[in-house]
């Protein structure tokens, strides 16, 4: 007899198909999760090829401008990228030096923002060189207009720049078809820029402060300060700038450039200030030069060129007749007023305060007061000492 065989029962079946259920489960889920990380991993991987491609892009929306950049990295944990060796150039005219290079240039999320329930990025540019060229064919210039700078650095990330900061950077005024090529430059310049977005929510007229300390040719203090509202329509800022002992025989080849005569030795400080409210400027600069030697028969009797001679001879009897005597000192203070366009100094104020300084007093290389107008806006000077006295190295 054939042996019958037993009917599954439905309660088993069921048991198996649970069974079953929960594995084809965790397998869908591995599988799913590791075709997730070979993605990422995969996308890690092409980050540094496509940012490169996308920043060379961005570099060149300039049509006279072109940007060359070097290696990129990618720091997902800081929520940051870096680029290597960037550099911007000028495609048009003859001119040798770049418009900007920089070591490396990094942006990252700024994350103490988060705490103003904010999401900003911070700019960070390490050994930068900016060049300015003058030259007489506009073609051979370089002064970096015609470049949509901001809308290049706002493009090169995803989220509003807040900060930025800058290290060991140099900047370069340069000729190159005079006699003499012409480099005049600050170098060692470490500058900031804080609350370009106005994180704090603060209601004060000048959010923005931008901050710079520098040396002029290798060996004078230069410093900077500016309070800016960056959401105003029209520029609204306090600038305030000081130079202190930059030795003049330094640039020589700039005086001879634009003055047709050179320094034999003498100290130059410079203070300036400006106010401007909606586009409207005012404000002052007071070039002050100290112990000041522009003739010397000995030397300058061997020039060939007898209206070099003689107009050598010209500018140093005018310094030293209108100088300070008890401080050797000549100088002046050149007020003016403008808009953002043009700035008109006072020739008359100009003329009267280079006699006041040679016969009255002395200025000295301070800020003024300071400019106040009826908005409050008021700036704090720099602490900056003065110099030791009128006839000792600074």
């Amino acid at each position: 007899m054939d042996e019958k065989k037993e009917p599954v029962k439905p309660e088993a079946t069921g048991a198996k198909s649970a069974a079953k259920k929960p594995r084809s489960r965790w397998r869908f889920v591995r599988r799913t999760a590791l075709v997730l990380i070979i993605l990422l991993c995969a996308a890690r991987l092409a980050m540094p090829k496509f940012i490169r491609w996308y920043v060379n892009r961005t570099l060149d929306q300039s049509i006279i401008y072109q940007g060359k950049i070097g290696a990129v990295e990618v720091h997902l944990y800081r929520g940051a990228y870096s680029i290597r060796d960037v550099r911007i150039v000028k495609m048009t005219g003859n001119v040798p030096v770049p418009l900007f290079a920089a070591n490396r240039v990094e942006f990252a999320v700024q994350w103490n923002a988060l705490l103003h329930r904010k999401i900003v990025g911070r700019m960070s540019i390490e050994k930068p060189e900016l060049n300015f060229v003058d030259a007489p064919n506009s073609a051979d210039a370089q002064t970096g207009a015609g470049g949509p700078w901001l809308k290049i650095i706002r493009d090169l990330f995803p989220f509003k720049i807040n900060s930025a900061q800058v290290h060991d950077g140099s900047i370069h005024f340069r000729t190159f078809e005079s006699a003499t090529p012409v480099d005049v430059y600050l170098n060692n310049v470490e500058a900031s820029i804080d609350n370009l977005t106005n994180i704090r929510n603060e209601v004060t007229p000048l959010l923005t402060t931008v901050e710079a300390k520098a040396l002029a040719m290798n060996q004078a203090k230069f410093e900077y300060k500016m309070k800016l509202d960056p959401f105003s329509y029209q520029p609204t800022f306090h600038l305030s700038v000081r130079l202190i002992g930059l030795d003049v025989t330094t640039i020589n080849e700039l005086a001879l450039a634009y003055g047709k005569f050179d320094f034999k030795k003498g100290w130059f400080d410079v203070v300036l200030e400006v106010d401007s409210k909606e586009g409207q400027l005012a404000g002052y600069v007071k070039p002050l030069f100290r112990n000041l030697v522009v003739f010397s028969l000995v030397k300058d009797v061997k020039e060939d060129n007898p209206l070099q001679f003689f107009w050598q001879a010209l500018v140093g009897a005018a310094t030293q007749i209108f100088k300070n005597q008890p401080r050797d000192q000549f100088g002046t203070l050149i007020p003016f007023r403008g808009d953002e366009n043009t700035s008109n100094p006072d020739v008359l104020a100009t003329i009267g305060n280079v006699l006041r300084n040679a016969f009255v007093r002395a200025y000295l290389p301070k800020l003024e007061k300071g400019a106040t107008d009826d908005t409050g806006l008021q700036f704090d000077p720099p602490q900056v000492s003065d110099p030791i006295s009128a006839g000792d190295q600074p």
